[in-house]
């Protein structure tokens, strides 16, 4: 029988866990209830606030004479996040629900951001009408709006909850169903990030991969693509990485609004999995309408791509420095790692005629590659196309399945 957990606040919070519990057990799935109140001792409790107190490495006797809330919260989410991880890891658990307010939510997302994509999580919250990326994260949490506060059981809130219990019960049945089928056969899967002015050679690497027997799972490189890639690499979801557009790395350096922060393009080389990597986009950093640009780019070369998005060249100090960056990355892999170097532009518009066509620029990220990978484990590879020529993400694609080849 699927086990739900039931992760929050069982001091504050008893009555609706309870009746949580009983709507789930009677949908015939079972439940693990996990206490994150702060001074809780909770009889209905299955962990107790103290044990998830000591899953985060603090002393709770000492946590506890602090009276700190935002130390609290901050200790409870961590702690949380290495329960519900070791309970899926083992099998124990097959879905995680939380209920809260702000403080309850921001407890409950640790957790739900700790477990893997595909593994069942449902967070009932009365802040999921508003901004919900520190809720959601790179991961697939699914929310719901409380309506009314989490006070009580009332017509409502019997409504709402009844109906994630419903849910979760649902998800935590199919994914047990889905974790017990050893017959299935599944493809090697393979992460590949992509942007329209890189589009023609993801689509080349992507049909050679799955001529190859993969399957693909192509990422839009706008901040959050790259993060929810890496994530998967992270959850060993992945047997490799074709990281053909690298553009978000520029939006971090510059201040573009697509920043997927500083780790990006660390999380596969420090877990070893096989990745091959390109410079895909790193000629643009990316904004909004062409109003929001930021005054002191004015003069700067700038490119309306839609209404929506306005792109600016990515200047000559720049890309040396993200070349520097990227070697640095690049070279402390402990997997197999290649780097492919389109020579005649890394988008479809920095090409001879372009709009972003800046060869000294793209030389200047060419060199400090060259100089920052010298005498590194990473193969380098200077291909005399642009990135969208045909043939470049073929070969990319097939210096990936021989990494991976080699590495079974």
């Amino acid at each position: 029988m699927a086990t739900v957990a039931l992760l929050g606040t069982l001091d504050t919070k008893g009555e609706e866990y309870a009746w949580l519990r009983e709507a789930l057990q009677s949908l015939g799935v079972q439940t693990h209830l996990i206490d994150t109140g702060s001074f809780s001792s909770s009889e209905l409790a299955d962990v107790s606030s103290t044990q998830v107190i000591e899953a985060a490495g603090a002393d709770p006797d000492a946590l506890r004479a602090h009276r700190d809330r935002g130390e609290m919260m901050g200790v409870m989410g961590k702690g949380a996040a290495a329960v519900v991880r070791e309970l899926a890891e083992a099998g124990t658990i097959q879905a995680l629900l939380a209920i809260g307010g702000s403080g309850g939510s921001s407890v409950a997302a640790p957790a739900m951001q700790a477990l893997p994509i595909g593994f069942p999580k449902l967070l009932v919250s009365t802040m999921a009408s508003g901004d919900v990326k520190p809720y959601v994260g790179e991961v697939d949490t699914t929310l719901m709006y409380s309506v009314v506060d989490v006070a009580g059981i009332n017509s409502v809130s019997e409504a709402v909850l009844g109906n994630a219990a419903a849910a979760v019960a649902g998800m935590a049945k199919a994914y047990e169903a889905r974790q017990s089928r050893t017959e299935s056969v599944h493809k090697p899967v393979i992460g590949m990030t992509m942007f329209g002015v890189t589009t023609p050679a993801c689509t080349e690497a992507r049909e050679t991969l799955e001529g190859l027997g993969y399957e693909v799972l192509v990422f839009h490189a706008t901040g959050t693509g790259g993060r929810a890639m890496e994530k998967l690499v992270e959850s060993g979801l992945l047997a490799g990485v074709c990281d053909l557009t690298t553009t978000e790395l520029a939006d971090d350096l510059v201040g573009g609004v697509l920043s997927a922060g500083p780790d990006r393009l660390e999380i596969a080389g420090a877990t070893g999995v096989p990745q091959v990597v390109s410079l895909g986009a790193l000629d643009m950093v990316n904004f909004g309408p062409l109003d929001t640009v930021p005054p002191q780019f004015a003069e700067r070369n700038l490119y309306v791509h839609n209404p929506t998005v306005t792109l600016m060249r990515t200047t000559t100090p720049k890309m040396a420095e993200l070349g520097r960056r990227i070697a640095r990355k690049l070279a402390a892999a402990t997997g197999p790692t290649e780097l492919f170097v389109p020579l005649r532009g890394v988008s479809a518009i920095d090409v001879d005629g372009a709009p972003f066509r800046d060869a000294e620029a793209d030389d200047a990220l060419f060199a400090a590659l060259r100089d920052g990978l010298a005498g590194s484990a990473v193969v380098v590879h200077e291909v005399d196309q642009a990135i969208n020529d045909p043939g470049f993400g073929k070969a990319v694609a097939e210096a990936l399945d021989q990494q991976i080849t080699r590495a079974r």
